[in-house]
């Protein structure tokens, strides 16, 4: 299991990779990234909810009103223009930052390079 501390960096990518398909509301989205991620991570509503607000006051989704199949109304978002290239930006960050991760663990069997210390003797 992820723990939210792990992933809080990364909600708004998910969500707008999410949103990129298709506009959602915020109990669907939910199921998706549930469904995608497995028994590996689950979203909690209030982060989830405060992160479609977070991404609606930074102009990078819009809500309108819609009705669900049963009559009940529903708040939907659909991922803007600024979304959409926020999403990009925030796609490499991740593939750099993983990359970088990725070093670490990859190392923890081989010895670390040397790196001088300023001021060393040689």
């Amino acid at each position: 299991m992820i723990s939210g501390d792990a992933i809080r960096g990364y909600i708004d990518l998910m969500i707008l990779s999410l949103l990129r398909r298709a506009p959602s509301y915020a109990y669907e989205l939910a199921r998706q990234i549930s469904a995608v991620t497995g028994a590996d991570y689950t979203i909690k509503q209030t982060t989830l909810y405060s992160a479609v607000k977070r991404l609606e006051n930074a102009r990078l989704v819009t809500s309108y009103p819609g009705t669900s199949q049963s009559g009940k109304p529903r708040t939907y978002y659909r991922i803007t223009e600024a979304g959409a290239g926020h999403l990009s930006l925030k796609v490499a960050e991740w593939h750099s930052t993983k990359s970088v991760v990725d070093r670490f663990v990859a190392g923890l069997d081989a010895p670390l390079p040397s790196i001088p210390l300023e001021g060393a003797a040689s």
